[in-house]
């Protein structure tokens, strides 16, 4: 019986928000497994504010996905066929050069094994102990250095990424506020996360807001959106404070040329280093940061929220989740069964 591999095709550029026809589901035929190659089952694709970077024909740091490509994205899935001796069958990994489908067939050398921790979930590699960890963790601690008694600004707060910044400033000491959208969201990140006071941006004016949270400024800021929130942030930066440039996520749907930040004269008047990075740039330092933050996770020292669609075929719908705020913590599809053990 010939095999078949379910994908999610780019079929033209968006314009603003994702529209259907955007992107197409297809069925296209799987090839035999090559000498050198193992076939990948899809178990998790994970969904991330770059997915809409990638789909845009603009200046960024990987190449767009090409129209007719299958849609860029990171995943995890189990070994199913392995013509590489040095990968068994069953062994969990994330392909390299991840995507939108059922199936990866990849060469042995360009899929990453997943170890296997004692109370670890395997969601926890596609999120704390992964991408998203690793990009609060080198964002932070590399960019940011918060010292102890700073105060430290954190936009999309209650996101997978902002609600570890948060807490790993917590450990080092620092003062925390945290920007969400959301009563509840909120509530989370002050209550059981540890943050110090949370601005809720859909029903507080957010300079009001920091003036009143950050009386001394602000030392640190993990930006994760952009736009008027960012403006107002940066208007009360602190003389030699310092700003990781996570994200833009405000503005990766705007259509035609976006703005910059209205008061870009503070980052001279204040000595502001703002330095934009992408974790990749860090890829040599993966593992180590991988066993602190398990550490600190196994220690409950820090907390994390998974958000889980179901299906292949929901990951358009799933991924508008974003840029609605409409999903509770990482982003992921589930895209087939976990081996059983």
């Amino acid at each position: 019986m010939a095999r078949t591999n379910r994908q999610w095709l780019l079929k033209r550029r968006p314009e603003g928000d994702i529209a259907e026809g955007d992107l197409a589901f297809v069925e296209t035929p799987l090839p035999e497994t090559p000498d050198g190659h193992v076939l990948v089952r899809t178990l998790y694709l994970s969904l991330d504010p770059t997915n809409r970077i990638w789909m845009s024909d603009m200046d960024q740091y990987m190449p767009p996905v090409e129209i007719g490509d299958v849609m860029r994205g990171g995943a995890v899935g189990v070994v199913e066929e392995s013509k590489d001796p040095n990968i068994k069958v069953g062994s969990i990994v994330a392909p390299m050069m991840g995507g939108w489908q059922d199936w990866h067939l990849s060469p042995g050398g360009m899929v990453r094994p997943i170890p296997t921790i004692p109370g670890l979930p395997l969601t926890a590699f596609m999120s704390v102990v992964g991408l998203t960890g690793w990009t609060a963790y080198f964002g932070l601690l590399d960019i940011g250095k918060p010292k102890a008694g700073e105060t430290v600004v954190v936009s999309a707060a209650a996101g997978a990424v902002g609600s570890i910044v948060g807490q790993i400033a917590k450990l080092k000491g620092a003062r925390v506020v945290g920007i969400a959208g959301g009563a509840e969201k909120c509530r989370w990140i002050t209550q059981d996360l540890g943050f110090d006071a949370a601005i809720d941006y859909k029903s507080e004016d957010v300079g009001k807001a920091l003036d009143k949270h950050c009386p001394n400024g602000i030392d640190v800021n993990f930006e994760n959106v952009g736009g008027e929130i960012m403006d107002a942030v940066l208007a009360r930066m602190n003389n030699f404070s310092r700003m990781p440039l996570c994200g833009l996520i405000s503005t990766y749907n705007d259509k035609g040329d976006r703005r910059g930040p209205s008061n870009f004269q503070q980052i001279l008047m204040k000595r502001i280093l703002v330095k934009g990075f992408i974790v990749i740039d860090y890829m040599s330092e993966f593992e180590k940061a991988s066993m602190e933050l398990a550490q600190w996770v196994l220690e409950g020292k820090i907390k994390y929220k998974v958000h889980v669609e179901q299906g292949l075929e929901n990951a358009v719908s799933a991924v508008k989740l974003l840029f609605n705020g409409k999903h509770d913590g990482k982003l992921l599809v589930q895209v087939s069964p976990e081996p059983k053990v």
